[in-house]
């Protein structure tokens, strides 16, 4: 559930540990203390997660938590990602604006040339 490779684990415990001891620990019902303070240590997940862990408690946390799957939950979704509006009409909005002030900038452009042009024929 944490994303963790067996063989991570099994490097984090030391030398005495491979990828298939840790399979069948995985398969065991109970696991002694003293292991299974050693590995809460390295996964950082206290022993009472462990001991009161319930696997079907478990998976309804995670569907019930999954982004997007419970909007009812808040009054304010904070993860909407419906748009009120269209984005192409956006970005259209936005070219326009752009052509607009290029053409402003050329307009811009020809003035300044015109004026030092009639500067320079009035020596």
């Amino acid at each position: 559930m944490m994303g963790v490779k067996q063989e991570a684990l099994a490097f984090e415990l030391g030398d005495e540990w491979s990828q298939r001891k840790i399979s069948l620990l995985e398969q065991k019902e109970e696991i002694d203390d003293k292991l299974l303070a050693e590995i809460s240590k390295v996964l950082k997940v206290p022993v009472e997660a462990f001991k009161n862990f319930d696997e079907e408690k478990a998976v309804l946390n995670i569907q019930n938590n999954y982004e997007g799957s419970n909007t009812s939950a808040s009054p304010v979704n904070i993860n909407n990602n419906n748009c009120t509006f269209n984005p192409l009409d956006k970005l259209m909005e936005q070219v326009e604006e752009n052509k607009r002030l290029y053409e402003a900038l050329l307009k811009e452009k020809d003035e300044k040339i015109a004026l030092m042009e009639r500067m320079m024929g009035g020596r």
